[in-house]
C-alpha cells in the first residue's frame, strides 16, 4: 500500500505548502515533520546542515512510510536536494524562490525578494535571478525576524506589527516595487500582517502552488486521507511552566492544518 506525502521543514513554514497541497490534493494523506530542535537552519554551517537534513528526512520517511518527500524549506532545498535524492528511494520535491513567476507578474520590472539572510546570500539565488529575471531590478531583502513571528503566529501568540514593518521598510521606501517574492515558506503564513504593513498594493508571490502541482505529478499514489494526518517533531516543546511535554499551542496550530498532535521523531545520531 502506498504511503502519504511527507512535508518537511525546519519549523512550521512548511504549513504554507500544506495549505496548497490541501487545495490540489484534497484526498491525499499527508505527514508533516519539522526539525524544531535545530530551528533556525539559517545560522548553522552548510556541511552540518546537509548531514542533519538527510538524517531527519530519512528517519521521517522510514517512520511514516511516505512515498513522496516535499522539502518545504528554501535553505534545505538549496543545500541538500542532491544528497536527499541520492539517499532516498522516493521522489523528492524541492522549494526555490518564485523568481520566474514574479518576473512575469511584475508590470514595473522592479521586484523584491523577501527571504532569510541565508537564502538572500546564496549564489543559487542569484543564479535564479540571472536566469529568470535578467530584465528586472531585484531588491534582495533579508527578513530573518519574520521566521520567529510566523512560528509565534501558528502557536497562537500575538504578532508584533513593528517587527513586520521593520522587515518591509526597504520595500515601502521604493515605490517602484510592485511584486514581492516570499522566499521563505514561513512568510505566506504572515500574509495578513504583511498586507497591513504595506501602504500600497503589491503582488505577493510564493512557491506553494507550484510545489503542490509538482507533487501531484510525481506522487506514486498516496493513500486516501482518513481523519487527521500525522505530525512529527524532533523536540517536544514545553510550556512556560515546564509542566507539559508537547506544546498545546503548537498542537492547536498543527490541528488547524488537519494534523494530529505531534509525536517525537527519533533521529539517529551520526
Amino acid at each position: 500500500m502506498a504511503g502519504p506525502v511527507l512535508v518537511f521543514d525546519s519549523g512550521v513554514g512548511g504549513l504554507s505548502v500544506v495549505a496548497a497541497l490541501r487545495r490540489h490534493l484534497p484526498d491525499t494523506a499527508l505527514a508533516y515533520c519539522c526539525d524544531n530542535a535545530m530551528l533556525p537552519y539559517g545560522t548553522r554551517p552548510d556541511p552540518w546542515l546537509v548531514e542533519r537534513i538527510v538524517a531527519v528526512c530519512e528517519a521521517a520517511v522510514n517512520r511514516t512510510g511516505a512515498d513522496t518527500l516535499v522539502v518545504a524549506c528554501n535553505t534545505a532545498s538549496t543545500l541538500a536536494l542532491e544528497a536527499l535524492r541520492e539517499r532516498l528511494d522516493v521522489p523528492v520535491v524541492g522549494t526555490v524562490p518564485a523568481i520566474k513567476p514574479a518576473a512575469q507578474a511584475s508590470r514595473s520590472g522592479h521586484l523584491a525578494l523577501l527571504a532569510t539572510s541565508a537564502t538572500v546570500a546564496r549564489p543559487y539565488t542569484q543564479r535564479l535571478i540571472d536566469s529568470y529575471a535578467p530584465h528586472c531590478q531585484v531588491e534582495k531583502v533579508a527578513a530573518d525576524a519574520l521566521v520567529a513571528e510566523a512560528e509565534r503566529a501558528i502557536q497562537g501568540h500575538a504578532i508584533d506589527p513593528a517587527v513586520v514593518r521593520q522587515a518591509l521598510s526597504a520595500l515601502v521606501e521604493d515605490a517602484r516595487i510592485d511584486t514581492v517574492v516570499l522566499g521563505c515558506t514561513h512568510f505566506p503564513l504572515l500574509r495578513r500582517w504583511l498586507d497591513e504593513a504595506m501602504p500600497r498594493a503589491v503582488t505577493w508571490v510564493d512557491s506553494g502552488d507550484a510545489i503542490a502541482r509538482r507533487t501531484a505529478q510525481v506522487a506514486v499514489g498516496p493513500d486516501a486521507r482518513q481523519g487527521l494526518d500525522a505530525a512529527w517533531v524532533t523536540s517536544l516543546l514545553r510550556d512556560s511552566s515546564g509542566a507539559t511535554d508537547a506544546s498545546e499551542r503548537l498542537t492547536r496550530g498543527l490541528a488547524s492544518f488537519g494534523f494530529a498532535a505531534p509525536c517525537l521523531l527519533d533521529v539517529p545520531s551520526a
